[in-house]
């Protein structure tokens, strides 16, 4: 006979990895009565693969978690090892900030937050059953037959749903080395939903003791150092300290920084991966899930691009505590002795010695057009998904969902509207609208390219979009909105400043706008009236003030689409003129408004037009 826990719980969190870590605490920030329950407790916030944070598109969405009040941008300030901004010298819209962090020093912050945050409470187990009553989450039972009830679940199981990991031609099950594997997505075939397979990979780690630096590249971080949080000031020390030198109450970011080390593949590295790809589970059909197109294995790159005489190889430090490197760009599966001889070849890494071996992982996820835009399922009310559940590779896109379902279930639980973030108005957006409405085909990763509007989506002004929505969804401080409002309020004053104030005998807002000027060519009388933050976007937004007055029109027209709701009820059988196969992708993606529908992917202009004057026939009042 089951054991019912005794308290019952608004929102309970299964999984602690990135995505639930901000769903939990997102849920308790809003006061709701939140546990998060784990296989493992020593492992909350652990950095399963790469020690890094940020990069292209995830930068940006780094940037706004932090916005919103989430937990990552700060974390990653705090532990960070060496902090970069991605392509400082081209356009504002593709700069993104990067941090390598120390692994464990994340993690162990992490944890410190988890068990500090009121209204959360923490639970060691592994989930055996969803229980619902009329399509309603009701609670969790563990495989130890203890029972939680609570009104919410975010699942945000990560690769452990029936994880299986492969070293060439063994395998073991796991969704992570040396952890244990999760059987809800049984529990969730019985409720009906469809499960699909993925495949990632992680590379191996090397002992830095046994790596020749002298003859590699030095990747140094910048200085000053970026940082990932508007709000650095709220740092928080620990009693951790001692597991970073950089302490984690500091914003000042006056740590020395250490280094990566850039090297290469070569032509015998090469020979030797193509002599054993028979060995790879990837080539000789053991593996079966589909992996990520844009990072693909090394396997994969010897393969696909045989016309390459060299790939580039990152040797990533993984703590200030610790020799252990990653091995950035040799993700593998080929089995432990050709992992070994491969990357002996490598200029500098001819005497490594293998910490731990490079593996592949097959896990179960649920395609995400099951799910609503708030992440809440569509087919049982309460049960929200988030992180690699739903099709996504990379600890920003899980953390980014963990925010938006956590965020959702509590207000859902509260009885408050939805929190939605539109294309817009953010990559956070464009990733749930991609997810929900086209679904995947690969795990999912953040670029640039996938957002329309990139010009507006940049990562130095995600505080100026965002700040309003999380402001009214209870997700930050009054006093940190009224500092942003005051940073609108000074941006204002720069603009007109620029215009009102004359320099090289033209205005400076026409000044910005020549190809080559730059605030800092300014006289220091001018340049000390902001801060070099302001005057950088100030800079941004005058020099690509036309980009911006046209992406801005694209965005009024799309919202007179998205402002056309769908009525719920709508049976697209109905509708003459519909071909067969948007009728059959209307009715499982269940669009919400006129603009999702036309993001359907396989549905035509022409469809939309039907569509459009159907809702329209059936709105218009009667006369």
């Amino acid at each position: 006979m089951s054991f019912v826990y005794p308290k019952e719980y608004d929102v309970l969190v299964i999984g602690a990895g990135h995505a639930g870590v901000e769903a939990a605490l997102a849920a308790a920030r809003r006061g709701c009565r939140t546990a998060i329950l784990t296989q493992n407790l020593d492992t909350i916030g652990a950095m399963s693969c790469n020690p890094a944070i940020g990069g292209l598109g995830k930068g940006h969405m780094v940037r706004e978690i932090d916005a919103l009040g989430g937990h990552m941008g700060l974390n990653t300030d705090a532990t960070g090892i060496q902090f970069r901004m991605l392509n400082a010298k081209k356009g504002p819209s593709v700069r993104a900030p990067r941090a390598q962090c120390d692994k464990k020093a994340y993690q162990f912050r992490t944890k410190w937050i988890i068990e500090n945050q009121e209204n959360l409470d923490m639970h060691q187990g592994n989930v055996a059953e969803i229980l619902v009553k009329n399509d309603q989450i009701t609670g969790i039972r563990t495989s130890l037959d203890l029972v939680f009830n609570c009104k919410s679940i975010v699942l945000s199981a990560g690769t452990f749903m029936r994880g299986l990991m492969h070293v060439g031609l063994k395998n073991e099950k796991g969704g992570r080395m040396g952890d244990a594997v999760s059987t809800v997505s049984d529990s969730l075939k019985m409720l009906g939903f469809e499960v699909d397979r993925f495949k990632t990979g992680t590379p191996c780690r090397l002992n830095g003791r046994s790596l020749d630096f002298s003859v590699m590249d030095q990747q140094n971080g910048d200085i000053p150092a970026p940082h990932f949080s508007f709000n650095p000031s709220s740092l928080k020390a620990s009693p951790q300290d001692i597991f970073t030198l950089n302490s984690w109450g500091s914003p000042d970011f006056s740590l020395k920084q250490s280094p990566c080390w850039i090297t290469y593949t070569n032509p015998e590295t090469h020979d030797i991966i193509s002599s054993n790809l028979d060995k790879s589970p990837m080539y000789c059909g053991v593996i079966e899930g589909t992996g990520p197109r844009y990072c693909p294995s090394i396997e994969d790159k010897v393969v696909r691009f045989a016309d390459k005489e060299r790939h580039q190889v990152f040797l990533e430090p993984e703590g200030y505590q610790t020799n252990e490197f990653y091995v950035n760009g040799v993700s593998t599966s080929l089995p432990y002795e050709v992992q070994l001889n491969f990357l002996r070849s490598i200029k500098g890494m001819e005497n490594c010695e293998i910490i731990r071996p490079g593996y592949a992982v097959e896990y179960d996820y649920c395609p995400p057009t099951q799910l609503q835009p708030t992440l809440e399922t569509k087919q049982i009310s309460g049960l929200d998904f988030a992180g690699q559940i739903n099709g996504t590779s990379g600890y920003e896109e899980a953390a980014a969902q963990g925010l938006v379902a956590g965020t959702n279930a509590a207000l859902k639980v509260l009885g408050e509207s939805t929190f939605n973030l539109g294309r817009e108005e953010s990559y956070i957006g464009v990733m749930v609208d991609d997810l929900v409405t086209k679904g995947c085909t690969e795990p999912y990763r953040m670029f640039t390219s996938r957002a329309e509007y990139r010009l507006l989506l940049r990562q130095d002004n995600a505080d100026l979009r965002l700040s309003e929505k999380a402001h009214k969804a209870g997700l930050i401080t009054p006093e940190r909105f009224n500092n942003v409002l005051q940073k609108q309020a000074d941006l204002t004053h720069g603009y007109q400043f620029c215009r009102d104030t004359t320099h090289a005998s033209m205005k400076l807002d026409h000044w910005f706008r020549q190809k080559n000027n730059e605030w800092r060519q300014l006289p220091e009388e001018i340049r000390s009236k902001f801060s070099e933050e302001l005057w950088d976007m100030i800079e941004i937004d005058l020099k690509y003030e036309g980009h911006i007055k046209r992406q801005s029109r694209q965005i009024d027209k799309m919202k007179r689409q998205e402002e056309k709701n769908i009525p719920e009820d709508l049976n697209y059988e109905d509708i003459h003129g519909l071909k067969r196969e948007a009728k059959l992708r209307f009715s499982e993606i269940s669009p919400k408004t006129l603009g999702q529908a036309a993001r359907i992917s396989g549905v035509t202009p022409a469809d939309i037009a039907i569509l459009s004057v159907w809702i329209e026939k059936r709105t218009r009042p009667k006369t």
